[in-house]
């Protein structure tokens, strides 16, 4: 075995030639924990200043731990910044659970348990702020590949295997709709019903003693989960179904397309065609994600089965159709680290499709993007708006280029490309896309000191946006009329429409996570600037979601709304490395 380093539960180093070493040091735990955690090398005044601020002499304190921690692992550790060089076939647990398969990962012997489970460090506040913002992002690591790897043996037809899976990732998270959704059609798919009543009794009296409501539409279509079988039927039968159901969707029936695709599923898995098998799923759950909303966990199924099948007959392009898609409501989920891979799989697969490579190429800058990570976000969304041959990926591209041009503080680029999203858009005829870019152009007004021309627009895009009835739209709508608001002197509605937002926002189980943490912190930066006595929990709960998900840039504001000890000098080092200064202060 290679050198294998364990920092998930309790901490240990299994060393290639077995002899046992015992870090004698808390914080020499931490050091490491902060030399593999960290997205750039950090120096050796900033690791100094967060570990041994309160020693007599920090960076000989620093020295003594990464001495222990050379003798440790065996392996080099120097410089200024400080890189630790860890020799090939090295496995470091957090990373597998991170970045490597779902098979790998659920294999981990400390899946589910804390990160530096026991230990403590005294006298380091800015420690303590990153270590409990870095518990909670691997935690959430765990709780992602438990449900992928549910998914995976549901795939794979091992139900046993995949409810086990489930109901842990369940156990982590009682409140996600889409976890107990899952339990709930593998006890359908496995004939248990009286299991699945009892499943969704139990989901219903959770949900309504904690959040107040009943269980949404993932959890209502995971108990009408059946095995049922259907006549047969050849390829000509299937080959209409599968196209009059993709047909209702385009042409706005989607519920009724929606059913016969479901009806394809079947038949085609009775009739044991491979081809429809793989267009049935991929344009099921395309319509599931995308058009029914609230639906996108019974798509993912699909997907999942869909890649499984693609690449055991050879059909490479429809694997990395599956895969992109996957990658994609990870995105949504704020999975990053998971859609990262999925997406990347897809274009090794992808064999060079420059539609295929298009879509991955806007899915991967939208993550790049979420996570604060503007300069690969610009190259791949530019990438993807030269490679798109369709108006739909082109526009989305664009108005996510224009967003991250919006976050960055460049408004005359951010209006350019907000306003050609639009246009390509409605020069497509997609009008249930318009009012996303329109919310964002809405605030660039806003920034340009030109309220009237921001709230006529973005009055039509709310507008436009709930008789589509988009959570994701509306809530974005929302919060931009909420800063129009209260630059026109009106804090109360401004506060009003932000609790607005985030009811819309999230009121399926499938919303875009990275919208509620924007709406979040507007509420925060308002409520800080008057006072607002809920503030302080706004900031928690910012905190919590930036940290569960890996969001740079709302991490560091959550922290300074916060303001706790520590809180700032956490802020100020994460600030830097986005700013590509990893010691910027």
């Amino acid at each position: 075995m290679g050198l294998t380093v364990h920092l998930l539960g309790s901490p240990w180093v299994d060393r290639p030639d077995g002899v046992p070493y015992q870090v004698r040091s808390r914080k020499s735990w931490a050091l490491l924990a902060c030399l593999v955690l960290s997205e750039r090398p950090l120096t050796r005044s900033r690791l100094a200043g967060l570990l041994y601020q309160e020693a007599d002499d920090p960076l000989r304190a620093l020295r003594w731990g990464l001495a222990e921690i050379r003798r440790c692992l065996g392996v080099e550790v120097d410089g200024d910044p400080v890189v630790l060089r860890l020799p090939p076939g090295a496995v470091v647990d957090v990373d597998v659970l991170r970045h490597g398969s779902w098979a790998a990962a659920v294999d981990l012997p400390g899946l589910g348990a804390d990160l530096l489970d026991g230990i403590a460090v005294r006298g380091a506040p800015a420690f303590e702020s990153w270590l409990l913002s870095e518990r909670r992002r691997i935690a959430a690591a765990a709780e992602a590949i438990l449900h992928e790897a549910a998914l995976g043996r549901l795939a794979a037809g091992d139900l046993v295997a995949a409810r086990g899976l489930a109901v842990r990732a369940a156990g982590m998270n009682p409140l996600e709709e889409n976890h107990q959704a899952l339990v709930i059609r593998l006890y359908r798919l496995a004939g248990d019903d009286r299991a699945a009543e009892k499943q969704y009794r139990a989901v219903a009296e959770l949900f309504a003693r904690e959040l107040g409501v009943r269980p949404g539409a993932a959890v209502e279509a995971a108990m009408a989960a059946t095995r049922e079988s259907r006549p047969e039927a050849d390829d000509a039968s299937l080959e209409a179904i599968v196209e009059s159901g993709a047909a209702a969707v385009a042409a706005g029936s989607v519920e009724a397309g929606v059913r016969s695709l479901r009806t394809a599923v079947r038949l085609a898995d009775r009739a044991r065609s491979d081809r429809w098998r793989l267009a049935a799923r991929v344009r099921l759950a395309e319509a599931l994600i995308h058009s029914l909303r609230g639906l996108d966990e019974e798509g993912l199924a699909f997907l999942h089965e869909a890649d499984r099948i693609a690449l055991a007959v050879g059909e490479r392009a429809v694997a990395a159709q599956a895969r992109a898609e996957i990658g994609y409501v990870d995105f949504l989920r704020a999975r990053y680290d998971r859609a990262e891979r999925w997406l990347t799989d897809a274009l090794s697969v992808a064999d060079g499709s420059p539609a295929i490579t298009a879509r991955v190429s806007m899915y991967l800058g939208s993550v790049e993007s979420d996570r604060a990570f503007y300069p690969k976000a610009r190259l791949w969304l530019e990438k993807a708006i030269g490679l798109a041959a369709d108006a739909r990926t082109e526009a989305y591209a664009l108005s996510m280029l224009g967003r991250m041009h919006l976050l960055t503080g460049n408004l005359d680029e951010a209006a350019a490309r907000l306003d050609e999203s639009t246009r390509v858009a409605e020069r497509d005829h997609w009008l249930a896309f318009v009012p996303w870019p329109q919310a964002m152009r809405g605030e660039t007004f806003l920034a340009a000191g030109n309220p009237a021309a921001a709230t006529r627009l973005l009055q039509q895009a709310f507008a436009r946006a709930c008789q589509i009835g988009d959570p994701c739209w509306e809530g974005m709508a929302a919060r931009s009329l909420a800063l129009v608001a209260d630059a026109a002197g009106d804090p109360a509605r401004a506060f009003d429409l932000l609790a607005d937002a985030r009811t819309r926002s999230n009121r399926l189980a499938d919303p875009y996570v990275w919208l509620d943490a924007y709406i979040l912190d507007a509420q925060c930066d308002l409520g800080r600037r008057h006072d607002h006595p809920e503030t302080q929990e706004w900031a928690g709960a910012l905190r919590r979601l930036a940290a569960r998900t890996g969001m740079r840039e709302m991490t560091v504001h959550a922290l300074r709304h916060c303001a706790g000890p520590g809180d700032e000098e956490a802020a100020a080092l994460l600030a830097g490395v986005i700013a590509g200064r990893p010691d910027a202060s």
